[in-house]
């Protein structure tokens, strides 16, 4: 751990700086009654570090579990803590502008209820969404049924929903991991996520844009509110942008710096984000508004305030991506590998010591990874990594190498006396992979898991390690995070549905099937050919002639639900009834509950 400056609270007084009011109790419901957020659950860390955790991201955990209503400058007010993200609220000429409504919609309707409490009935006269993930627009109906401008970065509404939708199932079993979800919220369990405390699990929402930013410079007023724009689509997101409000001398940086080194390839699984260009927007952030601004604030953690320090803020935020991208380049063209370059990339002293470089949410380790992957991939270009056994074979191998289960075991148990609890976890992974009855080795795994999440800085380390740790003890935890809502499957696109159908094909079952279907979208206007064969489902938009199989004239709608199987009345079709009833039979349902620890 660099010597961190644990004197320093100028963190705290920032957090604390323009507060106004808590929510209290920090608990929110659904109409039910069944609790999606629960702040109060982490009072045990106003407390002193224990053991069990290590210091500096307690320190995190402090900070970010602080909640309320702030005022971040005149007229613009933060509601921080009732979700992983903040929601900025803006007071325009009849109401207030709403930036960022948080995930879920009982978590924004909660929010803007605070807010009102304090600054009156304002009307939300118009919704910002800085960027296309959903911790960033899913609580929108909390706060507005639509009828109002809706502003986003341009390709939004493609990149709203792709990104947890092709291996969305995957991801959100990963998820449960990455933020640790069913862990008890303790000193000895989950103590945040890095960006914020948890993610809620309330009602998702999305309500399309009304207009799209499109450009770099382009300024747009909303209920009097004015606002210039610079997109920075790729870095953190694949559609995302910065927003100065240069009348109130403010900047949103949207999630592109806050007070932690971010990830560029997520835990839980996405594409790797381009940090080369990640830099280069914060430079250029540094040119457009510097000295434009008085007050910097995220759709994470809290403001900083003062020109200079904003500046100096952006600037050390782009020097660390700038490094961990230069030098990751530097050293796998010397030759060496991802893992190797992860063990010597160190940031330079006055990066270091900051405390918004520290790997709460990413981490220097696992994003020099995710640069290698970016521009190498997975294959280090040694030929014995070329066709290794997959996991559990190669395990049964090293396990009869090392003398059996005991033999790995006791080998564990003099690496762990020697503190070497990485190599440790190595070896005994190997052990369960070979034999998932071999209870010892199970619960040896679960305790060296423990130690290790239990001194990780890193937020979603921790959660990773301690949930590994719960699952060899108690088993598997399904995912519980459902985007599978009315309003995002409404906005996929028909190309998104088709592909939706593309990837549950089992190619096996579906080898010797051959069928066509021509879908006629009446509302659209649109007309699309689909075809199965050789096991694979293929589109095509505005076929040529010839007869289908099938041809179904229906709606966006109707084909959404046919496809979910849902009752549909009123779709027209002519041609082989049946052909519908095959495509469906050789379809793969997703395992929601994989397993991860075992084999």
């Amino acid at each position: 751990m660099a010597d961190l400056p644990f004197h320093d609270r100028g963190d705290f007084e920032d957090a604390d700086r323009g507060f106004i009011a808590k929510l209290s109790p920090a608990v929110i419901r659904t109409v039910d009654g069944r609790v999606v957020w629960d702040n109060d659950s982490y009072d045990f860390l106003q407390g002193d570090c224990p053991g069990t955790a290590h210091p500096s991201l307690w320190r995190q955990g402090q900070l970010c579990s602080k909640q309320g209503l702030y005022e971040v400058t005149d007229g613009v007010y933060q509601v921080r803590g009732l979700d992983l993200s903040n929601m900025t609220l803006i007071e325009g000429e009849r109401g207030v502008v709403v930036m960022d409504p948080l995930i879920s919609t009982e978590c924004a309707a909660a929010a803007l209820k605070l807010y009102r409490a304090h600054r009156g009935e304002r009307p939300v006269t118009g919704v910002i969404y800085t960027h296309a993930h959903a911790d960033h627009f899913g609580g929108v109906r909390g706060v507005t049924g639509g009828g109002v401008p809706i502003l986003a970065p341009a390709g939004f509404m493609r990149h709203a929903v792709a990104e947890n939708f092709y291996a969305g199932p995957a991801m959100a079993r990963r998820a449960v991991y990455m933020y640790g979800r069913a862990l008890p919220r303790s000193p000895r369990g989950q103590v945040g996520a890095g960006l914020g405390m948890t993610a809620s699990t309330g009602t998702m929402s999305l309500i399309p844009p009304t207009d799209e930013i499109a450009r770099t410079g382009q300024e747009e007023t909303v209920d009097g509110v004015r606002m210039i724009f610079q997109l920075t689509p790729g870095a953190e997101a694949p559609a995302e942008m910065n927003v100065l409000l240069p009348d109130r001398r403010a900047l949103c940086l949207a999630e592109n710096a806050t007070h932690n080194q971010h990830s560029l390839l997520p835990l839980r699984g996405a594409a790797v984000r381009d940090v080369r260009a990640w830099a280069r927007y914060l430079t250029e952030a540094i040119a457009l508004f510097a000295g434009r601004a008085d007050v910097a604030f995220a759709s994470h953690h809290w403001p900083t305030w003062g020109a200079e320090r904003v500046e100096r803020f952006l600037s050390r935020q782009r020097d660390m991506y700038a490094y961990l991208h230069d030098q990751t380049l530097r050293l796998l063209n010397k030759g060496l590998t991802a893992p190797e370059i992860a063990e010597v990339v160190q940031l330079p002293p006055d990066l270091e010591r900051a405390w918004h470089t520290q790997g709460y949410s990413g981490s220097l380790v696992h994003n020099v990874k995710a640069v290698y992957q970016r521009y190498l991939g997975w294959f280090d270009g040694n030929p014995a990594h070329l066709w290794e056994h997959p996991p559990r074979e190669s395990a049964m191998r090293y396990v009869e190498c090392l003398g059996g289960g005991a033999a790995v075991v006791a080998f564990a148990r003099r690496y762990i006396d020697e503190n070497d609890l990485r190599f440790a976890a190595q070896l005994l992974n190997h052990a369960v992979f070979a034999d998932e009855g071999n209870k010892e080795a199970r619960d040896l795994l679960a305790e060296v898991y423990t130690r290790l999440g239990h001194g990780a800085e890193n937020a979603t380390w921790r959660n990773c390690y301690l949930s590994g740790a719960l699952e060899l003890a108690d088993g598997t935890v399904p995912a519980t995070l459902d985007t599978a809502s009315p309003d995002f499957f409404a906005a996929l696109t028909v190309e998104q549905i088709f592909d939706s159908i593309a990837i549950r094909v089992d190619g096996p079952r579906a080898w010797h099937e051959r069928l066509s279907i021509d879908w006629h979208l009446t509302d659209l206007g649109e007309r699309y050919r689909t075809t199965l064969s050789n096991g694979v489902f293929i589109q095509q938009p505005a076929p040529r002639d010839g007869a289908a199989d099938l041809t179904l004239r229906l709606t966006k709608a109707q084909l959404v639900g046919l496809l979910t199987g849902k009752g549909v009345e009123g779709v027209r079709r002519e041609g082989d009834t049946t052909v519908l009833q095959r495509l469906v039979a050789v379809l793969d349902r997703p395992v929601p509950d994989f397993a991860i620890v075992t084999a």
